[in-house]
């Protein structure tokens, strides 16, 4: 069974308090979009339906409207030629005529009224259609967007990251202890004199070195010149 059953429910339907009712609230504007674009279908086949009627009473009244006149016409040449039983009858025929078409008349007129009608609850369907679709999208997108959130916020909330978290604390405190006790061996240490002497023989090995590179590059330098 369908949501509603005749144009006037979804034309005259409050979407929201269709929505603030309903415990899935995606499924029940899908199936409202559903059953709005199912009945603009019917609705615009039963119009083409009327639209037909409407022109088949058009094209009547007109050829009523040509018959009067020409029974009227008719009458009016009997009586030029002292018929007036031939003009009587004419005009019996021509009111015949008159009544077919003042029905005919009264019937456009009620097809006209139900056509406009038909047109404007059309105009507030698609107006509807287009406001459901564009709700069918924001909660689509408020749905994927909460989803993200939710599995961000679950993660973060994790007990397996807490406890990583917590490993990674413990390793930080370790290695700040480790390193501690390698600067604590050097606090408080002198160098010795087997150090100084150690240092100063390395300084005059890289004197000697420096030396002899720039004997080795000055007779170089002196041919350039």
């Amino acid at each position: 069974m369908t949501i509603f059953s005749r144009l006037s429910d979804i034309v005259n339907a409050n979407l929201n308090a269709l929505l603030d009712r309903a415990e899935d609230p995606a499924k029940l504007i899908r199936l409202v979009i559903q059953e709005m674009e199912d009945t603009l279908v019917e609705v615009r086949s039963g119009v083409v339906r009327v639209i037909a009627e409407r022109r088949e009473l058009e094209r009547r009244i007109a050829s009523f409207t040509r018959e009067r006149d020409d029974w009227e016409a008719k009458a009016t040449f009997a009586l030029n030629r002292q018929r007036e039983d031939l003009a009587r009858a004419a005009l019996v025929v021509k009111a015949q005529v008159t009544a077919s078409l003042t029905d005919a008349q009264a019937h456009l007129a009620h097809v006209v009224e139900g056509l406009e009608a038909q047109s404007a609850d059309i105009g507030k369907l698609q107006a509807k259609l287009a406001d459901a679709k564009l709700r069918e999208r924001s909660l689509i997108n408020r749905r994927n967007t909460a989803q993200a959130q939710l599995k961000l916020r679950g993660k973060l909330h994790d007990a397996r990251v807490g406890d990583a978290l917590a490993k990674f604390e413990t390793i930080e405190s370790s290695l700040d202890e480790l390193e501690g006790k390698v600067e604590s061996y050097d606090l408080g240490q002198t160098k010795t004199l087997a150090d100084e002497f150690a240092a100063l023989a390395a300084d005059d090995q890289v004197e000697s070195e420096l030396a002899a590179l720039k004997a080795r590059l000055k007779p170089n330098n002196e041919t350039e010149i």
